[in-house]
């Protein structure tokens, strides 16, 4: 993303996760991963989507993951719709969370953010997350590809961002998916899947929300999904 990326691999369940990681200039005030959208279809750590939400959090004094899913770069196995690519975010995941050259208050409420098919696995991830009894961090789900696949519920201060004129995930699909939820949604007017002239803006909401949400929530606490039933 920058001269200060660096690539690391970290081990998962089908083999190396290839991974570039963003550090703040001073002490992170947390961690985060960013997933790409659908490998098949091009996706990569690289795409801009990724990268803008990439630097969100680096603007937010997050240090930042955005592994390549499996198959892509130099990341091992292949495409598994969604199931090995939960699995291999939860390895690295935990990998982060144990990392002690990083601030134990950075590390306690990790951030979870993806675009697209990244979105999708990423309420995956969360689920899993919080079903074990961990705390998460923001939540910021950007395009989500839930018409395609069977995303599940989120807590209920996630972050959705969605195009009003996504011609790949029609912006009804994703109000069917939150309405159950009572989830609000940041609705982008005229803006398509990849946020086309939109990325600047894009990366302003996100950035406000991450701003926002750390006052708001004190560490170690952990939101669950059952919140928002409530």
């Amino acid at each position: 993303m920058n001269a200060a990326t660096q690539y690391r691999q970290y081990p998962g369940p089908a083999g190396v996760i290839d991974t570039a990681v963003d550090l703040p200039a001073g002490l992170a005030s947390g961690v985060a991963i960013v997933a790409h959208p659908h490998p098949l279809q091009g996706g990569t750590r690289d795409n801009k989507v990724a990268q803008t939400l990439a630097r969100a959090f680096l603007a937010a004094g997050y240090a930042v993951w955005r592994p390549n899913f499996r198959g892509v770069g130099a990341s091992a196995g292949a495409h598994d719709h969604g199931q090995g690519e939960t699995d291999d975010l939860l390895a690295l995941l935990d990998a982060i969370v144990a990392d002690s050259s990083l601030p134990e208050a950075a590390r306690q409420r990790p951030a979870l953010a993806g675009f697209s098919f990244g979105s999708f696995v990423q309420t995956r991830v969360v689920r899993t997350w919080l079903e074990r009894g961990r705390a998460v961090g923001p939540v910021v789900l950007v395009g989500p590809a839930v018409g395609r696949f069977a995303a599940v519920e989120v807590p209920p201060d996630t972050l959705v961002v969605h195009g009003e004129s996504d011609d790949i995930v029609p912006l009804l699909a994703v109000f069917d998916w939150a309405r159950p939820q009572q989830l609000p949604i940041v609705v982008l007017p005229g803006a398509d899947h990849f946020f086309h002239r939109r990325l600047t803006q894009l990366k302003q909401i996100v950035l406000a929300h991450l701003i926002a949400w750390h006052p708001a929530h004190g560490v170690g606490t952990g939101g669950s999904l059952s919140d928002a039933q409530g």
